[in-house]
């Protein structure tokens, strides 16, 4: 069953009316719905057009938090094949909001990163709502070391509003986690990609998203921190946020433009969580133009690459 945002109903009461007619012709085979269902349909797709064509950075917020959108686990179902899934930090435990592992991409082997939020309440208790544990970090630093060691490519998937401020995550090391973390995307010799495909959130997006290319979904959001969480710093009120998502710059669209990230994956009228295989088709196309761009380049070229991107950042503004 299809969930609409708030902005989304006009939509939603011509999608609504549609659902109507064809359960009434499901109970009275003589009722002829067709012409009006075709009329009922372009409107609707009309009115989702003109919706998403003029979002606010506080929409494309809601848009990258919508329940279903596809997550990590979707992704990899789709685009890797092989995939095997590794566990632990070999320290302490294991994180189920950060997964990881090695499969194959069009044949070739690649490592795997990224947050994992789920789809279910049940899921979604168990992957802590993407939100990872310093023990999260630490198993993502030993599969980029892995990936490393064999020469594999890296994919990391973004998808967490940040990571987990509890209290036994700041006794186990969280900050000093996500920071080695960090590290070690900046020391890889393999091209790595990050792609941000829901929220990008603070220290716990950038620990896995220090990448030689960094791309974005079209209604994905990147931040140092939430809108609602900036709103209460700034305006001492949360409910703010709307202002301060527009204030934040947080959208693909703004990040490209300033240099931050590099590039933008289109997004089907209506999010990826309306058509989700044809998002993730081009983010699969993405990440195949990425491993033919770099394939053949050397480690010192790689990890210059990454360095000379990053330093980049900011210095043309």
């Amino acid at each position: 069953m299809q969930s609409y945002l708030d902005f989304e109903k006009p939509v939603a009461d011509l999608e609504g009316k549609i659902a109507e007619l064809k359960s009434l012709a499901a109970t009275d085979q003589a009722v002829s719905i067709d012409e009006e269902v075709n009329r009922l349909s372009s409107r609707a797709e009309e009115a989702l057009v003109e919706v998403y064509k003029r979002l606010t950075p506080w929409q494309k917020t809601q848009v990258a938090r919508h329940p279903q959108r596809p997550h990590f686990s979707d992704y990899v179902r789709t685009l890797i094949t092989e995939w095997t899934p590794l566990a632990g930090d070999r320290k302490f435990s294991e994180d189920a909001a950060i997964q990881a592992g090695f499969g194959r991409i069009n044949g070739q082997p690649v490592a795997i990163l990224g947050q994992e939020k789920g789809n279910s309440t049940e899921s979604r208790l168990k992957h802590n709502f993407g939100m990872a544990r310093p023990e999260g970090y630490r198993k993502a630093v030993r599969i980029m070391d892995m990936a490393d060691r064999f020469n594999i490519p890296l994919i990391s998937f973004v998808d967490t509003a940040g990571a987990y401020p509890g209290i036994g995550a700041e006794e186990r090391g969280q900050a000093e986690a996500i920071a080695r973390s960090t590290e070690k995307c900046l020391e890889l010799g393999v091209p790595n990609i990050a792609i941000v495909i829901g929220e990008g959130g603070s220290g716990g997006a950038i620990a896995i998203a220090v990448a030689n290319r960094v791309l974005m979904l079209e209604h994905a959001i990147y931040s140092v921190i939430s809108p609602e969480a900036g709103a209460s710093i700034l305006f001492r009120d949360a409910a703010r946020a709307q202002d301060m998502a527009t204030a934040q710059k947080i959208t693909a669209q703004d990040l490209f433009g300033f240099g931050v990230t590099d590039g933008i994956i289109p997004e089907p009228t209506g999010g990826a969580h309306r058509h989700p295989d044809v998002v993730m088709a081009a983010t699969g196309a993405a990440i195949t133009s990425f491993l033919a761009d770099f394939a053949g380049k050397s480690r010192l070229e790689v990890r210059e690459h990454r360095r000379e991107k990053f330093l980049a950042i900011g210095t043309t503004l």
